[in-house]
Parts: C-alpha cells; structure tokens; sequence
C-alpha cells in the first residue's frame, strides 16, 4: 500500500476487519481489538497517529520483563566525562560473532538524550549473521529508520513483512514490534533511533508542491500474521536499557489492522533530488528525506538526509561542501561508493560524527581536485551517503571512543596557506 502517512486499512483474513466502529463488542473469529498510539490522543488530528489491531491474543498477556543478558554493546548508555569537540571517524565492522542475530549484533555508537526526555536520537550498527528465531523486538524507546549497507533483511512486523535491500530503509514506529531475517545469511548496517517527535515529509517552502522524498513512493505492507505458539522471547528496549519476557506465543498476531501508524519501506533511488542550476553549493537542507520537528521551529530534533547520484552543473564553484561550523551535529554513513567529500578513510559501512560547531569539510585531496578540476556537466555516480543531523550534541559510547580512528585529523592536514600580498 502506498503513501506516507495515509490511513490504511488491511485484512490478512476476510471478514477480521470490522466495519463502521473500532471495537466491537464480538469482534470477528473471537479476536482482541487494541490500539497503538504513537502520539497523545489529544494531539492535533493532522499530527495525530496510531492505529487499530486485532490480533489473536491481547498484548497485555504476558509475564514480568527481566533484565536481558545478551546485546551487551546495545544502549549501553554514553560517556559521562567531558566531551571534547573532536572529529570522530570510525572503519566499517567486521562480523565478529559469527552466532549473532539483528538484535545481538546491535552496536549503540552515538546518542543525545536519554530517551524518557523524548527529544534526540541514537545512531547504532548491526552486523548480523542468523534469524531471530522464536524471538520478537520492540523499542518504546523510539522510532527506528533501519539502512542496510551489505545483505537483504527481512522485517516480519505485527503489521506486515518488509522486504529490504541496501538503497532501501524501513520506517518502524515507536512500540511496533518485528523480528529479523536474513535472505543472504549475513547483513550489516545502520539504525537511527528517533526519540522525538515522529518522522514525517519536510515542508517544501518555496521548492513547491513537488520534490524530494514523494508521499506515494512510502510503501506500507498488508496485514500478514503467524500462529506460532511456544517459547517466544520479546526483547523490549526501555529507557535505554533492554528488558526480555517469554510470551508463549509469537507476538506478531495480527490478523487485520486500519490506521495511519505503521511500519514502512522507501527505495533512496526515487528521491528526487534539487540542485543548482547556476552557482554555490547548496545548502545539505535540500537532501532531507524526513524530519523529526523540535520546538525551535526550523530547526530539528533529527533530519534523515542522503546524498544521492546527481548533476553537478555549478558554474564558478567549489562543488563539494564547502568547509563549515554548524550549529546543528551530523552523524553521517555511507551505504554504497565513496563521498565525493572524502577521497579515503570513509568506506561503505564507516561512519563519521561532526558535532556543533566542529570545523569539517573535504580533506587535502578533495579539496585539491575539485579546485583544479574542469567545470564542465558532472554526474556524481554509484554513490549513497546519508546523515542523521540533529540540533542536540552527540556523545559516543566507551567502545565508540575506543575505536575511533586515531588519525582522523590528519584528512585536514596539509593545506596550503593563502598567498595575500
């Protein structure tokens, strides 16, 4: 089903969906009607979002959450020392555990906030290498954008299955709960955790009615349930830290749903991307996919941005971004290709932190290359790169501090002084 943010209706069996009211008295097959709210009830009907679920048993029925022992680097909490303005880089992971699934393979690197202050994000890494079997996950924590880098992942939500592929990223809201499968046995990439406000389309302003991530390419899938009963653990991660239970049951049970919260796919491939036509570099603004609003109008909780294949046309210009200090922190990845900022030491699967105010821009060679190149049509390639930008100032977790790349400094050594006379 396509669209951002419409309300869908979807029924996996004929007849579970009941129509003109949400919870009847005797809803269909003997099915527990419940709803998932993903904001207040009260709050404004354009922002308002949640969604009706009947399911084959409520999801109150289960036993008292412990403390779960595995995912031993997942929201482990960040480091209390001062932090000092440095530039963070960090190499793409290997496959260490080689018995990991999604969940306890899940690396936490950066966040904000803790998540009961409802504003900020986490930036976290997974490298997995088996399914979640007989195991669901769920964050209150948030929502989460999943970016896979290397290996297909497959979604199997409480409101449908999402096939995804590295290009592609999934939406899952706050309190959804889903597990992960592989198709290729091993998959790596990213998640970015939204404690905030809930993601939606950014205002085009003077851009018009047309432009960048399109509301018809979000795809939503149908109602697809399982009927697993037995030992089942949920892993519910809650303020900051990760709980399990044992259901007896798989949690993923819903046999028909209507609203507009819900899990979502979207191909990076068809944002339609806004450049110059004449001169300057513009503003990375132009490249957000969606934005998680805080209340400084303007200026975000967290905004998803790529950077995506295009056209360089900029005459008299410096094409890449151009150095800067920003007030805003930017957590940036990369999917696939190289980052037309950086000539090495950023691989598919790396990530980098520039947090507020911190001097950034292209290393020597970049620089060099595009101040020397010939200004002719350009189309920059086989490349995906995105940010995770947020007002608030990320702190790294202790393994983020122990393996950063020690050198990281050295991409803005070596620039030549300015001749002035």
């Amino acid at each position: 089903m396509t669209g951002f943010g419409n309300h869908f209706a979807t029924e996996a069996v004929a007849g579970a969906l009941p129509e003109g009211r949400n919870s009847p008295q005797k809803p269909a097959f003997g099915l527990y009607a419940e709803q998932l709210s993903g904001t207040a009830f009260t709050a404004p009907r354009s922002e308002n979002r949640r969604s009706w679920l009947y399911r084959l048993r409520p999801s109150a029925a289960h036993p008292p959450f412990r403390r779960y022992e595995g995912a031993d680097l997942f929201a482990p909490g960040t480091v209390d020392a001062p932090l000092a303005p440095n530039r963070l880089r960090w190499s793409p992971m290997g496959y260490d555990d080689e018995d990991a699934d999604w969940l306890d393979s899940m690396v936490t690197m950066l966040a904000s906030h803790p998540p009961e202050s409802q504003s900020g994000v986490a930036v976290h890494i997974y490298r997995a290498s088996k399914d979640m079997e007989r195991r669901a996950f769920v964050s209150a924590d948030g929502e989460l954008i999943v970016i896979p880098e290397q290996g297909r992942v497959t979604l199997l939500t409480e409101m449908g299955r999402i096939d995804l592929k590295p290009g592609e990223i999934a939406l899952v809201p706050r309190g959804v709960r889903f597990r992960v499968t592989l198709p290729d046995g091993k998959a790596r990439g990213y998640v970015a955790e939204n404690h905030g406000a809930p993601f939606r389309l950014p205002d085009l302003g003077p851009i018009g009615a047309n432009g960048l991530a399109n509301p018809r390419d979000f795809e939503t899938p149908v109602a697809w349930f399982e009927d697993v009963e037995g030992d089942f653990e949920l892993v519910q991660k809650y303020l900051g830290s990760l709980w399990s239970t044992n259901l007896g049951r798989s949690p993923l049970d819903v046999v028909a749903w209507h609203g507009n919260l819900a899990p979502c796919k979207y191909d990076l491939s068809k944002f339609n991307t806004i450049n110059t036509v004449s001169f300057d570099h513009p503003d990375p603004s132009i490249f957000t996919v969606l934005t998680s609003p805080s209340d400084m109008p303007g200026t975000a909780n967290v905004d998803f941005v790529i950077f995506p294949p295009r056209w360089m046309v900029a005459e008299d210009t410096f094409r890449p971004p151009w150095f800067h200090r920003n007030v805003m922190s930017e957590a940036m990845g990369l999917i696939h290709g190289a980052y037309d900022a950086k000539a090495e030491g950023f691989a598919p699967g790396a990530l980098s932190l520039h947090n507020q105010m911190a001097g950034h821009g292209p290393d020597v060679e970049s620089w060099r290359n595009a101040s020397e190149a010939e200004l002719k049509p350009h189309k920059i390639e086989d490349t995906m790169a995105f940010m995770v930008e947020s007002r608030w100032v990320f702190r790294p977790t202790e393994f983020a501090v122990e393996t950063a790349q020690s050198d990281y400094d050295e991409a803005w050594s070596g620039f030549p002084k300015a001749q002035v006379e």
